[in-house]
């Protein structure tokens, strides 16, 4: 059973997101949904909340084919072992065509490489994986008269916004480079959205779109590199948090829950060609705020430290993020309620015991 090897906080996590989309969920039975990246840190959520529904909430199980080639995912997953006959893992690289003959209701892209120190080591797996991976899922959709594809695209399109454009509405066009050094994640995010929306107009394909901001909780691998986990990992061995330059830059957070909620309800609620924002506009905390609020967390005596960005680490970070949740709110009626302070003792007691002390794996 998948309570065997499940940590109680990532439990309660997915038994939240079940709760949260309760109206939603019924859409998904006797249905079958595709996903790439199944083994990754929000396709792992994707599964256990299905297998979830399927044991407690739906009348016919929903059957979900996971795509994943491992580069970056798991085979022995945080979440537990869901797979059975109603979720069936599929090893195949997205960048090429499918074999896969079973059609499919719903399709899901979250296939991609989202740390910037993996984007910047795989340039052309990051670009193709977004790119031609839309390409083919859009060929399945189109084929298949699928319900709905989601397209995980990135708050990163918005590139480093303009300060009167912040919140960010989905409207900004954004400030991004094409030749920079996050051009390979950024700009294949946007031709991957300019792919749906060709899709969607000339072949009626109904795709959503949502534009996740900073998304964090268990599960986030400690070598992922991107700044909680880091966090969490260096603090667990005692070792200073690093902050990058002056620590000034800002971002939300949003907690794995809160956004798993607002993925499923654009995935089955929103209309084909409709785009969303993703996240938490709480507050704005700087990287410098962040680390001292992680660190208050450790009784061993981890402390921020501000550093030189790292040579693995691309040029050109945003000064600011956060979402305008105005279009979501009003049509979708999504509401993130777990604070920060409370995402990252939740975060910190599953890696504590996932990983223990003095086991960072950064190099």
């Amino acid at each position: 059973m998948i309570e065997n090897r499940m940590h109680p906080i990532i439990k309660e996590d997915l038994e939240n997101i079940a709760a949260g989309i309760r109206d939603e969920a019924r859409l998904l039975e006797g249905k079958t949904l595709l996903i790439s990246g199944g083994a990754g840190f929000l396709g792992s959520y994707f599964l256990g909340t299905i297998n979830l529904l399927n044991r407690d909430f739906l009348a016919k199980p929903c059957r979900v084919l996971s795509v994943d080639n491992y580069i970056t995912g798991s085979r022995d997953s945080f979440i537990g072992n869901v797979y059975d006959h109603n979720i069936v893992a599929v090893e195949a690289d997205i960048r090429r065509p499918l074999a896969i003959d079973e059609p499919a209701d719903f399709i899901v892209h979250a296939a991609g490489l989202a740390s910037p120190v993996y984007y910047r080591k795989y340039p052309l797996e990051t670009i193709e994986s977004a790119a031609f991976g839309a390409k083919n899922l859009l060929e399945k959709a189109r084929a298949d008269r699928s319900d709905g594809l989601l397209l995980f695209s990135s708050s990163e399109i918005y590139g480093d916004p303009d300060p009167a454009a912040i919140p960010t509405p989905e409207t900004y066009r954004g400030n991004v480079s094409s030749i920079g050094p996050r051009a390979c994640y950024d700009e294949s995010k946007r031709l991957a959205e300019t792919l749906c929306m060709v899709y969607h107009e000339q072949f009626g394909v109904p795709i959503k779109i949502v534009r996740p901001f900073n998304i964090y909780g268990p599960g986030m691998k400690p070598n992922d590199y991107r700044v909680v986990p880091t966090f969490m990992a260096v603090g667990l061995s005692g070792k200073p948090l690093p902050v990058h330059d002056k620590g000034v830059q800002t971002r939300t957070f949003c907690y794995i829950s809160d956004a798993m909620i607002g993925f499923f309800k654009v995935l089955l609620r929103a209309t084909g060609g409709a785009i969303y924002n993703v996240g938490q506009d709480d507050k704005e905390v700087t990287m410098l705020e962040l680390a001292t609020m992680v660190s208050g967390l450790f009784a061993n005596g981890a402390k921020p430290m501000l550093v030189q960005y790292p040579e693995a680490y691309p040029a050109d970070e945003p000064r600011r993020r956060c979402p305008d949740l105005t279009k979501i709110r009003r049509d979708l009626d999504y509401e993130p309620r777990v604070e920060l302070s409370t995402g990252l003792a939740r975060t910190l007691a599953w890696f504590r015991d996932a990983h223990g002390s003095g086991s960072t794996h950064l190099s």
